[in-house]
């Protein structure tokens, strides 16, 4: 199983580096059963992150039809005040630091990047998975409507206007379609795709070397539905 974690300029890093070092240790784990690597849309580069001046280098190019897990980090950047817009349209110039969250993903939306998440998402045999924001890059493509999926909690009443069922849950399984909330979700979306794809006994190994327990019970949208509480 080859997975492939995508960079793009402001991405944040926690997002990258919580899934990345838990598949490493997974395909370690599993004597080389996973492998991954960091890549970006346009091939090898260096990356700047939203957080300060942190840079990671892609090694490769997102290739839908070589991985079979691609996972999208969300962007770092500028909240804002409740009510603040961003000063300039989503897309347009070049890269700065410090930019709202809702421009750099836009930014994103202008790169060969949605066309590829949208050829890994008509692949069923491909599992797309989010950290935070990144769920919001193929929302507002238009590639998850009807879909089930969770973000950061600012970001919910975004991700539901694209026509996303947003779920307020920890991690969100749909499927081919995998999504974690807040920036820490990485570590538990990596362990849960661990556990899903290699067993609960890599799993749990890589979940013990990391000294971290697993919060949330993850969603799917299977069982009765719950009454009212």
């Amino acid at each position: 199983m080859h997975a492939q974690i995508v960079l793009f300029d402001g991405f944040d890093p926690l997002d990258v580096v919580a899934p990345y070092e838990v598949l490493y240790a997974g395909g370690t784990a599993s004597d080389g059963a996973l492998t991954v690597e960091l890549v970006t849309a346009e091939g090898p580069r260096e990356v700047v992150s939203g957080t300060g001046t942190l840079t990671l280098r892609a090694t490769g190019t997102l290739d839908p039809r070589t991985a079979d897990l691609i996972v999208v980090p969300g962007a770092s950047g500028r909240v804002g005040e409740p009510g603040e817009v961003p000063d300039v349209e989503a897309g347009e110039g070049e890269w700065r630091q410090d930019e709202f969250v809702p421009v750099l993903l836009g930014r994103a939306l202008t790169t060969s990047l949605p066309a590829l998440l949208k050829e890994a998402l008509d692949d069923p045999t491909v599992t797309v998975a989010t950290v935070c924001g990144g769920s919001l890059v193929p929302a507002m493509a238009g590639l998850l409507e009807g879909r089930h999926a969770t973000t950061h909690h600012l970001g919910i009443d975004m991700l539901d206007a694209t026509g996303v069922h947003a779920v307020r849950a920890r991690v969100v399984d749909d499927g081919d379609l995998v999504s974690g909330a807040g920036v820490t979700s990485g570590l538990d979306l990596g362990l849960y795709l661990l556990e899903r794809e290699l067993g609960p006994r890599i799993a749990h190994a890589v979940e013990t070397l990391f000294a971290h327990e697993r919060r949330g019970t993850v969603w799917r949208a299977t069982g009765p539905a719950p009454a009212a509480l």
